[in-house]
């Protein structure tokens, strides 16, 4: 079996984007889960090539994986807790990852010794938010790369950095001949007038991933290069259609979790999962971290307040006293 087991969190986030619009907080809260991430991780970093999905899962540093809520046996809980999510240093701009973790480097890797890459993934609404995505991109892994240097210490030890990936997944406005691809920036060693090759290792620090989606439908064939990456983005980013379990199963595997076919009534679609006494609980701590992220991404983006609280209210069907509320405790944090 070359797939990750599935997770009943994973599936509740599944069930809570059945109708997704695109909104960057629904893509976040769907993209914690280890299995999730695992599919999206072999198909972009070099070091995962020729793995199985579910070894990929298995990458995943187990630090960086944690239980918020209590689960029965059998139905452990994969969402990643995201790794130092703000960066601030003297008067630079704060800046938030979406989703950074850490994950093993195998071809780095001994039995006695642990090497990992620092990854972060970025779900974006729109391919044109008024700038390059790609200078965004280059900007994050620069303070990714950064942050690994240790700044209580007198020495700087430069041997303490890894590989950092910055994974970027765009859904709207992206020209047509560019919608369903994967875009690969990376450091390389153009010139040598020395007869001595440095060690790729030694200056491969950054790699940029910009997929690009573009369209409810995804017209690839087998042969195509990303198809198995581009179609599951694709089932999972839009709004779900009829046959979406069948294919998500096809990446993910949820037949053997006895407590997960018990809680789970009826599986043929994602529509009709009902849940026993978790779903609610799930339900608000996806919607708070929606919301949260909401205002935090706003404010780096520099919306108005007024701005924000109107999309508080469009998207999630509160007051605007609740709104208010919501912004007085998330947007203090965010602007510090």
């Amino acid at each position: 079996m070359n797939k990750p087991k599935g997770s009943m969190e994973a599936l509740s986030a599944m069930q809570i984007t059945t109708d997704m619009e695109g909104l960057d907080a629904q893509s976040k809260s769907l993209l914690q889960y280890a299995e999730i991430l695992a599919v999206i991780l072999r198909d972009t970093i070099t070091e995962y090539k020729g793995y199985s999905w579910k070894e990929v899962a298995e990458f995943i540093e187990l630090d960086s994986i944690t239980s918020t809520t209590e689960v029965s046996p059998g139905r452990t809980n994969t969402r990643i807790r995201s790794d130092t999510t703000e960066y601030t240093q003297l008067n630079e701009k704060t800046s938030l990852f979406d989703l950074a973790f850490r994950a093993r480097n195998p071809q780095l890797s001994t039995e006695d010794i642990q090497i990992n890459l620092h990854i972060d993934v970025e779900p974006q609404k729109t391919y044109n938010p008024g700038y390059p995505i790609e200078k965004r991109g280059m900007y994050y892994l620069a303070r990714r790369l950064s942050s690994q240097l240790s700044l209580a210490l007198n020495v700087t030890d430069y041997n303490r950095l890894a590989k950092c990936y910055s994974i970027w997944i765009c859904r709207d406005e992206i020209p047509r001949e560019d919608q369903y691809s994967i875009s690969v920036y990376e450091m390389t060693n153009t010139k040598n007038t020395a007869p001595n090759a440095v060690p790729r290792e030694n200056y491969d620090l950054m790699t940029l991933v910009v997929i690009k989606l573009g369209n409810a439908v995804y017209n690839g064939d087998k042969e195509d290069e990303g198809y198995e990456l581009l179609r599951f983005l694709n089932t999972i980013m839009y709004p779900h259609k009829d046959d979406f379990m069948d294919t998500v199963s096809e990446y993910i595997d949820f037949s053997d979790n006895d407590a997960l076919r018990k809680e789970v009534v009826h599986v043929s679609t994602i529509e009709q999962i009902k849940y026993e006494g978790m779903r609610e609980e799930l339900t608000e701590e996806l919607t708070e971290n929606g919301i949260r992220v909401l205002i935090q991404d706003n404010l780096e983006e520099q919306i108005p307040k007024e701005r924000i609280l109107i999309k508080l209210q469009k998207h999630y069907n509160l007051t605007e006293e609740k709104a208010r509320k919501y912004y007085e405790r998330y947007a203090s944090g965010a602007l510090d």
